[in-house]
Order: structure tokens, then sequence, then C-alpha cells
């Protein structure tokens, strides 16, 4: 029990449940967002508002938050192309509670502000399972449940009970159950219908104690073979080997880790696909249709580890674009539409960006 509550404090910050006796509200004019980037594109907002409870947050908003504004994580999914001319939101709740924990599950209530892969660390370390795939993605717990990550076969979405938000235009809140979430590849509704109406405050989840592991991704399976007994920490350390030797430090080099989506298309045209290049990774989606890798869609067209300038591709990993240093959101924007067109002219297939471009 202590070693659970030093793990806590240092990773979450911990000091109340909902910080009530403290007023931490920081605002900040004229603000650079070069370390709120994986991409390390050195925008400026025009207001930077970091908040630690949700009665931070209804303050802001009934004082009045000026427009435009933007919500953001970690800035682990966006290209910023110009300064942001208006008022950034950051949320800095924290911590981690447990709401029930049983022989079969447990239901864990974690702050939006909570780096991700911070959580995942302690949701392995309890033997919890289910995150474990998801490890080391760059960001927070409130953009992983909008943005509905996704790795080695597994997404958030399938692991989270419900999503308390506040809303921006009247500081009212409402929980999102993981059925209104309607969650989708790299989508849910907080991308869609209540895109910038909601900032999301806490997101609960529930974990399994007694589950089948997913492991039939790529070398997924042999790397935890290599360690041993099958188990949360095991599969852990086989994801994070396997990430480490094809995605970049972000700290080294910018980046937002996969620049774009993995195209799904009919069932059709990917068996027309495979008499043409047998060797094209196909992966069968619910509803009939097919997930394609979109990297060995950009590194048959040449593009793995080319630069132009200060943008390129990774040399490990086609998927990623990266800023080698000075570059711009527009320079980056430019060099990935180029990569599109490319994809475009020789499968016919349009690739979609993961990244959100902010004007």
């Amino acid at each position: 029990m202590l070693a659970r509550l030093f793990f806590l404090r240092y990773f979450c910050k911990i000091y109340d449940t909902d910080n009530k006796h403290r007023n931490m509200i920081k605002k900040y004019p004229f603000y650079s967002l070069l370390s709120h980037n994986t991409f390390g594109i050195d925008a400026t907002a025009a207001q930077f508002i970091e908040f630690q409870s949700e009665s931070e947050l209804t303050e802001i908003i009934r004082e009045g938050v000026t427009h435009p504004y933007l919500v953001i994580g970690g800035g682990s999914n966006l290209l910023f192309m110009n300064d942001y001319e208006g008022t950034v939101l950051h949320s800095a709740i924290c911590g981690v509670e447990v709401l029930t924990d049983n022989e079969h599950e447990v239901l864990l209530r974690v702050g939006s502000g909570m780096i991700w892969d911070d959580f995942v660390a302690y949701t392995v370390e309890q033997g919890w399972q289910g995150l474990e795939n998801l490890s080391m993605i760059p960001g927070e717990v409130g953009a992983a449940a909008v943005q509905n990550i996704g790795a080695y076969g597994v997404e958030v979405g399938e692991f989270i009970a419900h999503v308390d938000t506040i809303s921006i235009a009247d500081g009212s809140s409402r929980r999102f159950s993981q059925q209104e979430c309607d969650y989708a590849y790299r989508n849910s509704i907080f991308k869609t219908v209540e895109k910038n109406k909601r900032v999301v405050t806490y997101v609960t989840f529930r974990l399994r104690k007694n589950a089948e592991y997913r492991l039939d991704y790529g070398n997924l399976r042999s790397k935890v073979e290599e360690k041993g007994a099958l188990c949360p920490m095991n599969v852990r350390m086989a994801v994070k080997e396997i990430r480490a030797a094809k995605l970049p430090d972000v700290s080294q080099l910018g980046s937002a880790g996969s620049f774009f989506m993995n195209p799904v298309v009919s069932s059709e045209y990917a068996r027309k696909m495979a008499r043409h290049y047998p060797q094209m990774p196909q992966y069968a989606t619910d509803d009939g249709k097919v997930k394609i890798s979109a990297a060995w869609l950009i590194e048959q067209c040449g593009w793995k580890g080319k630069r132009v300038g200060n943008v390129g591709t990774y040399e490990h990993q086609a998927l990623v674009i990266v800023n080698y240093g000075g570059a711009t959101g527009r320079e980056i924007a430019a060099f990935a539409k180029a990569v599109c067109d490319s994809v475009k002219e020789k499968f016919d297939v349009m690739l979609v960006p993961e990244v959100n471009m902010v004007e």
C-alpha cells in the first residue's frame, strides 16, 4: 500500500482528490508551446491556461475563455502551422483512484492530465491486464480517450468505462458512457459532434485480471516469448523494445509518432491488391473491410528515410515524419502532402493524417 501511494505521489503529484483547497490556475500571455508539442514547433499561444481541478476549469469558463481556444494534452498529435491566436487550455488534473477492485476486474478513475505511459506503467506494475500493448505511446490520459489511441491490435476505447467532461460553453458537467463515446479507429465523439465543445477531466477504465493477451501483431509474440512468463510486465517490455527500435525519441528528434492512419479499404480492393502485391500487410476489420499498412505503402513509394531540408521520414519507420531541427509546421505539412500524393498516384489510396494540423 505504501509503495502504491509513493508511486502515485511521484508520478501524479497527488495532493488531494480534486485540489479543493488550492487555487492552482496558471495563466500566461504570449506563451511558447515548444514544450507542449512533440514535433518541436516553437509556436506561441496568445494565452495559455492550466488548471488542476474541475472546479478551477469551471471558474475559468465562468470568467470567459478568449476565442478561438484549443484543448491540448501532451501535444503528441499536434502540428502547429502558425502561432496560435487564441487560448490554449491544458489539464493538470492527475491521480488514480481505485473505484472497485474484485477478483475479476478493477475500475480506475484517472485524471486527464496524467502522463499516459506513467498510467500504463502503474497498471502493469499491479498485474492488471489490458493496456500493456499501449505502452510508450506519448501524450496524456485525456487525449488518449479523445483520440482512441491504439497499437499492436488494441485500442484504448475498449477499456474505457466512461469519460467525464466539462462544457466549454457553460461549465456544466456530463459523463459519457463507453457507448456514447462512439469509439472507432482513431476516432470518438470528441473528434466529431462534440469537437471543441467539451474538456475531458477524468477517464474511468475497466481493466481485467484474467484475460487473453493479444500478441498476434507483428513480432510481438516472439518478443514476449523471449522474456519468459506471459504477464503484463513482459508484454510491456516487449512493446517498449519494439517501439524503441523503430520510433525516434521525441526528446532527440521531433515527431508525432505515426503521421498517417492505416487506410481501411473494401475487401474487393484488398483482394485485387493482394494479387498484385502479395507481400502487402492486410488486417481484416470487424465490419468486413480490410486495413492495409500505410507504412508499407509509403515505403513502396520510396519515402522511407528520405529527407527534404529539415523534414523527412524516419529511417526505421516510414510512417513517422520527423523534424530534424528548425522545420516549420508548414514545411512538415508540405512534406506530408507530397507523401500522400505519391501514394495516391501509385496505389489509388488516399492517406489521412492522424496528426491534427492547427492553424
